[in-house]
């Protein structure tokens, strides 16, 4: 493949992302218009987000191996397709069981186009600068699309109405797949024939229950009959999961990829640098609204400065991991990550304004969450052979899926606790505040952890005649 087909099919990738990412965000922004159209209530709305984040965490593993046993451009397609046709649905819902139904399938089409689209870039870029690159535009496109979902969601949704939202993404996902069948190839497939039936059944469902849980103990509370049940099925899933896992010829998830110390590090340290930033947006959103009085829209341009620090660093985190390697910029990576959510606990206050708590550390933060993430994302696919890369594409995406659930979930609930009873502008903020400093410990602990990364000599060593600035071959 050509530089210049190469460029392009990576550009098409990271809009995937960016796509996928500003659905999420879109929607939050959609919800109270969709309430008062639908006529739903607060947890009937709820579900029109959990529906997406169940199917979407639930079945990323078994997308990643079933684009490597089918084709990765293949299942991408198809990913798409299901999310416009979704799409299409929730627009022309009339009522919230409707839209919630078509959230779901939303987020079945995600799933299938993250796994396949991150698998397609593995391929594109073996690992080394050029992946690191890639690995960067594909977090600046991330970074940018939380932000300008938020936008589009508020622009939207005042001048053409929540529907709107769903047919932008219609319009995206048919672009994407028309473009896909000229810059794509069609992607490595496994030559081991068989499909692990049994362990595809439980991780989905396994992981799908979790999920269902974690979404959920925000409403109902941890210790719900409806919390504990929908885990501990989940958990009973997983562990029928490992043991068909461990008998079976061709499994889905092979023991020896879970094995390998490096990939199993990667995963963890991926959720926890997601637990502690998806939920800082969300909260930072709300004391943008709900304590500095800020409309919904100039609450999400509020993070519009940390996202252009995102889209600035992220692209320039190959050269970093090239000149210092990988463990250190990773360190480097968790330590911004810490020190800027405590900076930015510390300076939140019920009578300050954006340029006085919120702006200097979302800046820190800004140029945190593209080092963690790039390299986080290159040691756990750095020991991916080719017909793994859907695999190893799907373990991440499921592990910072569950990360940024999970994380939602705690921190949530910490700032509900921490708000108390009485309620008003200085207790919200004290709940705002004890959350992050939450997620700074998530941070702290990834940062002690990553020292302990050791990655396969060529992925510690890539070339250094590769110039990371350059062109991609």
């Amino acid at each position: 493949m050509t530089s210049a087909r190469t460029g392009a099919a990576l550009a098409l990738l990271a809009s995937t992302q960016l796509l996928l990412i500003m659905d999420t965000a879109i929607i939050n922004v959609a919800l109270p218009s969709v309430g008062d159209d639908l006529g739903s209530g607060s947890a009937g709305l709820s579900w029109v987000a959990n529906a997406y984040l169940i199917t979407f965490g639930g079945l990323l593993l078994l997308g990643g191996r079933t684009a490597d046993l089918l084709g990765h451009r293949r299942l991408y397609l198809t990913g798409l397709g299901l999310l416009a046709a979704a799409s299409a649905a929730g627009g022309i819902a009339g009522t919230a069981g409707a839209l919630i139904a078509a959230r779901a399938v939303q987020g079945v089409g995600a799933a299938l186009a993250a796994a396949a689209a991150f698998a397609l870039l593995l391929n594109l870029f073996p690992d080394g600068p050029g992946r690191h690159k890639a690995l960067g535009v594909f977090a600046a496109m991330g970074g940018l699309g939380g932000v300008l979902g938020t936008v589009l969601g508020g622009v939207l949704t005042d001048l053409l109405g929540w529907r709107s939202t769903f047919w932008l993404n219609v319009l995206g996902g048919l672009v994407l797949g028309l473009l896909a069948l000229r810059f794509l190839d069609g992607g490595t497939r496994s030559a081991q024939p068989g499909f692990d039936v049994g362990g595809a059944l439980t991780a989905t469902g396994g992981l799908g229950l979790i999920a269902y849980a974690l979404v959920g103990a925000g409403e109902a509370g941890w210790t719900s009959p409806r919390t504990l049940a929908a885990g501990g099925a989940g958990l009973a899933l997983l562990a029928a999961f490992a043991v068909i896992e461990s008998r079976i010829a061709r499994p889905l998830v092979p023991p020896a990829v879970l094995r390998r110390p490096a990939l199993r590090l990667a995963n963890l340290l991926s959720a926890l640098a997601q637990m502690a930033l998806f939920p800082m947006f969300f909260l930072v959103s709300l004391y943008l609204q709900s304590v500095l009085g800020q409309s919904p829209l100039t609450g999400g341009l509020g993070l519009l400065p940390l996202s252009l620090v995102v889209v600035a660093v992220a692209p320039q985190t190959g050269r970093l991991i090239l000149r210092i390697g990988l463990g250190s910029t990773m360190t480097l990576g968790f330590a911004l990550l810490f020190a800027g959510m405590v900076w930015l606990a510390l300076a939140l206050a019920a009578d300050g304004t954006f340029l006085s708590t919120v702006l200097a550390p979302s800046l820190v933060l800004g140029i945190a969450l593209p080092l963690v993430m790039v390299t986080t994302n290159v040691a756990a696919t750095a020991d991916a052979a080719p017909e793994e890369t859907g695999l190893a594409s799907g373990l991440i995406n499921t592990s910072q899926q569950f990360g940024s659930v999970l994380g939602l979930a705690v921190l949530v609930a910490v700032a509900t606790t921490g708000t108390g009873a009485a309620g008003g502008a200085g207790a919200e903020t004290a709940g705002f505040r004890s959350a992050l400093l939450v997620g700074a410990g998530f941070a702290a602990l990834a940062a002690l952890l990553s020292v302990r990364l050791r990655l396969p000599v060529p992925a510690m060593a890539p070339p250094r005649q590769d110039r990371v600035g350059g062109a991609v071959e």
